[in-house]
């Protein structure tokens, strides 16, 4: 069984980087929010609605790649959660997004957060712990959810 640790680190980053963080999280969810509204409801399979709508959302909505497909999969887990519980997803609020290997980078070297986000690729320093820097020497697989 694979252990599972997370770690919350602060991310310290200039006004504009701030900006490009902000209008990323905006689109996530505005695209999350399209997706919910215009792909078939009964569809929970992030693959299944990718097939539908992916390359109407990457350019109506200017995310990367990976974002669409993150974005994707979040509808699609939401909807299978609602359907469980006998309810309906109501919305996205912009308030995060999720990244994967290719949309979050780890730089050691100085500690660094580099993130893709709907401008360009970022650089952000990190405020980390010694506690922080240990684990994050030995850990070099992990998926990330980026909070504002």
């Amino acid at each position: 069984m694979k252990q599972v640790l997370t770690l919350v680190v602060k991310l310290q980053p200039t006004p504009e980087q701030r900006q490009l963080l902000d209008d990323t999280t905006k689109a996530f969810a505005d695209a999350c929010n399209y997706i919910n509204n215009n792909v078939k409801a009964s569809l929970t399979e992030r693959n299944s609605i990718q097939a539908v709508c992916y390359q109407d959302v990457k350019e109506r909505f200017g995310l990367t790649a990976n974002h669409v497909v993150r974005a994707c999969a979040r509808v699609g887990g939401n909807r299978l959660t609602a359907k469980y519980k006998g309810k309906k997803v109501k919305g996205f609020k912009p308030t995060s997004f999720d990244c994967d290997s290719r949309t979050f980078r780890l730089i050691e070297d100085g500690y660094l957060a580099s993130i893709s986000t709907t401008g360009k690729r970022i650089k952000i320093p990190m405020r980390v712990s010694n506690y922080h820097r240990g684990q994050l020497r030995s850990k070099s697989n992990f998926r990330t959810i980026m909070s504002t």
